[in-house]
């Protein structure tokens, strides 16, 4: 039925217990989990109630992984049961589910997403900074002026607050500390440690507004599932009867506290197969990943290594290439500590007669530019060179990857400005389906209880969205949201009855007939949806859709939602339109996978943009591929060496002694929990954090090389400053280019 490499069969003939699988970039192995997986569910070991748990990273994952299994089930004829596909934040949350008491939760906590977290965080930071001036401003370049340092306090000094207390917060709670302990931790120091008591008054404050929220945020479920696993022990049993085997993909990307989640899970004996490539790494920095988990959990004494090496992704050459990276970085990489940064397995051509076999080989596709552009000429220069190469390759892929966001709209624009088709869909983005579906969720909301004017403003705002990006309709909608506010009878408003008719009485057609205008049109269009609450719920929400949205895939979207409560009115007859509303915001509220049509929910499909141009980051394009890449900014500024004189992205220009504050806060956490072995001093954590950059840039640039199918073009320009020079890797890689082809010359 399948034709297996030899290095997929060694995975398959997994015997149970620990197994750690290395597997190189295009290697297919959620395929090889997916039939793992499905073949463990074959062989009828597994009782009724038990079921094969893949654990993965994203959302887009859990739908390939449930597809790929339920398929090969069904081709086995056998039921597509007996197995569950979550990530580990899903997980966590089913966990916490089964006991929210042990963790001091109610049994409707909600879950933040990361949009509403930062929200939170950055409220907090700002009102730190506004009430603690001189403890930052210790850590200011002396040279700043006065109007300097005003600037800066509006808007950089904010976004590196919130920063900062981003990486120190989720450090904390991988260390299970709450802000309460912590405390008592800093106040049993012998010198205050200035920059972790900025992150435990942060930290103390976010998490009030959790409390009072009665909210999580995913780094809360990860600690709280832990803790009810070692908590109650006779849960954890029936989970480890419930889940007899655990395969975990992507595993490079865990963390400590989700390693030990699944050990808790697996128990000493249990079977847990950990699947991923440490070389693709690349989330690590002031996050709690690190690939060494999954390298040292490999080593273990009792772990089967395994490695699927095979890629059909890229030609021969490209190949060559991304090992010719790891060769370099591991015996001639300029400095010690970067040589481990890449790691083998090299990547392997697929074996004669394989069903992905790689592309037809071809040298001069690879093209490494070594011209000096500026930002600005580099962007034109990838941008004619797409003006030649499209016409000719309609049917083919092709992306443009840039390290940082920011140069990525730089691409864009420049596209957009010489009518170049292009898809910027993998720069940063919101997630529309949790958007979208808590827009329909307020109104229902106002729906359901029609006499609350705060409600009715709500749903105005969300009536109105889009417009708010204009100052002018701004100020409009603000005063409008007022007058809503200022409602006592909702009824007098709406549904006025002869002589009582609220706005009438406001006098706004007078003395404000826009804001009266506005009002006026929200009146019909209300009453319009309180009438169409009367239809089933589907049909209702149809209706709501068409006057909120506007954008295909949020339309389409609302089709769906139709659809799902619809199902769950014929499965609960019994349920009105507050429990079908409690549905619903089970979507909006981020507890529920539910698969909509954004992007970040369903995953990226570079095939349904042939003969377009797709602008990503290079992260966001991780597990993905194209037939012609370009990877731009490749400079020592975007890449560094640890060369001197280098300047490193985290380390602000602002900032005294070129400081990375992100990586001295969490050193004096680290200071502050050790302080029996060591001290912290003030530029050491800020030296190791360039080395984890160096790194982690090494493995970015691997990732960038083998998204690659055919073509792949790389350049690099001198930055805003014009003193950017090549990065030494790019250097390295062009002269083994050059090396090629003489031999070949030769």
């Amino acid at each position: 039925m399948f034709k297996l490499r030899p290095r997929q069969e060694e995975v398959l003939a997994y015997p149970g217990g620990r197994m750690g699988v290395s597997a190189v970039p295009g290697s297919g192995k959620t395929w090889t989990l997916s039939l793992l997986a499905a073949e463990t569910i074959a062989r009828g070991e597994l009782d009724e109630d038990q079921e094969v748990l893949v654990v993965t990273l994203v959302n887009s994952a859990v739908d390939h992984f449930y597809q790929r299994v339920r398929t090969f089930l069904e081709q086995r004829s056998l039921l597509p049961l007996n197995f569950r596909v979550r990530t580990l934040h899903g997980l966590a949350h089913d966990i916490v589910r089964e006991r929210p008491d042990l963790v001091a939760l109610g049994d409707t906590f909600q879950i933040l997403d990361e949009r509403q977290a930062d929200a939170i965080r950055r409220e907090v930071a700002q009102a730190w900074l506004r009430s603690h001036y001189a403890e930052i401003s210790a850590y200011l370049d002396p040279n700043l002026d006065d109007d300097r340092q005003d600037t800066l306090f509006q808007k950089q000094l904010p976004e590196l607050a919130t920063g900062t207390a981003l990486s120190f917060i989720r450090s904390a709670k991988d260390e299970r500390l709450t802000p309460q302990r912590l405390r008592q931790v800093l106040d049993g120091l012998p010198v205050p440690l200035p920059l972790a008591e900025m992150g435990q008054a942060i930290y103390s404050d976010y998490q009030r507004a959790l409390e009072y929220r009665g909210a999580v945020d995913f780094d809360d479920l990860v600690r709280h599932a832990l803790h009810v696993l070692e908590w109650d022990p006779d849960l954890l049993e029936r989970l480890r009867f419930r889940w007899p085997y655990l395969l975990e993909d992507e595993a490079q990307d865990s963390s400590r506290l989700q390693e030990l989640i699944l050990e808790q899970l697996a128990g000493q004996h249990g079977n847990w197969v950990r699947v991923g490539d440490p070389n693709q790494a690349i989330f690590e920095t002031f996050t709690t990943a690190n690939p060494e988990f999954l390298r040292r959990f490999i080593k273990s004494p009792g772990v089967l290594a395994r490695q699927l090496p095979n890629s059909g992704r890229s030609t021969q050459s490209i190949i060559d290439l991304a090992n010719a990276l790891v060769t370099w970085t591991q015996s001639e990489h300029p400095y010690e500590f970067a040589r481990d940064a890449l790691q083998e397995p090299l990547i392997q051509p697929t074996p004669p007669d394989d069903p992905q076999p790689n592309p037809p080989d071809d040298p001069s596709a690879i093209r490494i530019v070594l011209r000096k552009f500026t930002p600005q000429q580099e962007v034109e220069a990838v941008a004619d060179s797409l003006e030649q190469w499209l016409p000719d390759h309609p049917d083919m892929t092709v992306a443009v990857l840039a390290p940082r966001n920011e140069r990525g709209k730089e691409m864009v624009k420049e596209l957009l400005e010489r009518k170049i088709p292009v898809v910027d869909g993998l720069l940063n983005t919101t997630n529309a389906t949790r958007l979208s579906a808590g827009a329909l969720n307020s109104l229902l909301q106002h729906l359901a209880d029609p006499d609350s004017s705060s409600k009715l403003a709500k749903v105005y705002a969300i009536w109105r969205r889009g417009m708010e990006e204009e100052p002018s309709a701004r100020v409009l909608l603000e005063e409008t949201a007022s007058w809503l506010r200022r409602l006592k009878r909702v009824e007098d408003y709406l549904w006025p009855q002869l002589g009582q008719d609220w706005l009438a009485e406001t006098g706004l057609g007078e003395t404000a007939p826009r804001v009266h205008a506005e009002l006026e049109a929200l009146r019909l269009v209300v009453r319009r949806w309180q009438g169409a609450i009367l239809l089933p719920i589907d049909q209702a929400l149809l209706t709501l859709a068409q006057d909120l949205f506007t954008e295909a895939h949020e339309l389409a979207l609302a089709h769906k939602l139709a659809l799902l409560l619809r199902q769950a009115s014929n499965l609960h007859l019994e349920w009105r339109l507050p429990q079908l509303i409690t549905e619903l915001n089970a979507i909006a509220s981020n507890e529920r996978r539910f698969l909509g049509f954004s992007q970040d929910d369903t995953g990226f499909d570079p095939e349904r943009y042939k003969g377009k141009v797709v602008v990503a980051t290079l992260h966001k394009a991780k597990g993905l591929e194209w037939d012609r890449v370009y990877l731009m900014s490749v400079n020592n500024y975007d890449f560094p060496s640890g060369n001197p004189g280098e300047v490193y992205f985290p380390e602000k220009w602002f900032l005294r002694d070129d400081l990375n504050l992100e990586a001295e806060a969490l050193a004096q956490l680290g200071a502050a929990l050790n302080a029996a072995d060591s001290w912290y001093v003030e530029g050491a954590a800020t030296r190791q954090a360039r080395e984890g950059t160096v790194r982690e840039r090494l493995r970015l640039l691997y990732v960038g090389i083998t998204r690659a199918r055919r073509e792949l073009v790389m350049t690099w320009n001198t930055g805003k400053r014009g003193n950017c020079t090549p990065a030494v890797p790019l250097l390295a890689l062009h002269n083994y280019l050059k090396e090629r082809q003489d031999e070949a010359a030769a």
